[in-house]
């Protein structure tokens, strides 16, 4: 069937579908759908021009990664598709986090950590950038709390550490804010923490 043009607006009782077919098998899929009340659903990305208006209230929520929460020793990487969640951390092992590579990786992207299990002596959970030259975190880390012998440190370096005794509660945000594919990232990081989290 070709396109069919309106020049009146369309309407429909009991509202609307728009969908795909498989060439193939034939099933269809609804991409967009309004139904009789007025709600619309979206399958894949909702592109706006222009000003948008919104009334009522808007619901979201962040989700939650656990991978690392896991009473083990464990290494993986991040998705940037998990951009905005946060990050569950059990500390009775040793933790390697990496962060995105530079090829998915996206100015803007963020992720909150947070410390649920205290680190265990003698251990660490690291957040690293994959190893390209120039890739670094620039950091501010403070210790809970912090006083005149509770500094504020600023430093830089591609390798972001939850040290030995960091307590339940301690956390860091760290955001892209330079992701150039196949180079180099640069990812701002601040942490509140005790003891102090160490960048290097």
């Amino acid at each position: 069937m070709g396109n069919t043009t309106f020049k009146g607006p369309v309407r429909s009782i009991n509202g609307f579908d728009s969908i795909a077919v498989n060439s193939t098998t034939g099933a269809e899929t609804t991409k967009f759908s309004v139904d009789a009340s007025g709600n619309a659903t979206v399958t894949g990305t909702l592109a706006v021009t222009g000003a948008t208006t919104i009334t009522g209230a808007v619901k979201a929520k962040r989700s939650v990664v656990k991978t690392w929460e896991a009473a083990g020793a464990i290494s993986e990487t991040l998705s940037i598709a998990d951009s905005g969640a946060i990050v569950l951390i059990h500390g009775t092992l040793d933790n390697v986090i990496t962060l995105p590579a530079a090829a998915t990786a996206t100015e803007g992207a963020y992720f909150d950590f947070l410390v649920t299990t205290a680190v265990g002596s003698g251990k660490t959970t690291t957040i690293v950038i994959p190893t390209v030259t120039g890739s670094t975190f620039l950091a501010q880390t403070q210790l809970a709390a912090g006083t005149a012998s509770n500094p504020v440190i600023t430093n830089a370096g591609d390798t972001f550490t939850f040290v030995a005794g960091s307590g339940i509660g301690s956390r860091c945000r760290i955001t892209c804010i330079t992701a150039i594919t196949g180079g180099k990232q640069v990812w701002m990081a601040s942490s509140v923490g005790t003891p102090i989290s160490t960048v290097g």
